[in-house]
């Protein structure tokens, strides 16, 4: 193989090495995403049954153990938090994969693409403002 082909070859695999590395990202998201939604479910399951001192089951791995109704709750509340964390990490993440791709490709940075959502102190402050 000659020079040429091999440079052409080498960008193609870093090419596609990237897209993968995209497409897994994006996969993660998802799957981080429907056990989130399983979670809440759960929650709200909790919420409407029973009392707080009776027991739960909770499925672990391939077996179920009973435990107190608050400490489930506790325990699927951290589960959340870390999900979101995880989520929010692999979003930002995605962000500087997905322009590195287009770098390679030579397409231009998307535009937009890095803003942010107003926080909640924004959105208040923008409604009292509207409000006048």
């Amino acid at each position: 193989m000659d020079a040429e082909s091999q440079r052409v070859l080498e960008y193609l695999t870093e090419v596609e090495e990237a897209a993968e590395d995209v497409l897994t990202t994006k996969q993660q998201i998802v799957d981080l995403d429907t056990k989130r939604n399983r979670n809440r479910e759960a929650l709200n399951a909790l919420k409407h049954e029973m009392s707080d001192s009776e027991k739960v089951k909770v499925c672990f791995g391939n077996m179920f153990i009973k435990f107190p109704k608050s400490k489930t709750r506790e325990m699927i509340q951290k589960d959340q938090e870390q999900l979101d964390k995880e989520i929010n990490d692999l979003r930002k993440g995605l962000k500087a994969k997905v322009n590195r791709l287009n770098e390679m490709q030579g397409k231009p940075q998307l535009r937009g693409y890095n803003l942010s959502p107003l926080s909640t102190d924004e959105v208040k402050a923008i409604n009292s403002l509207l409000k006048r």
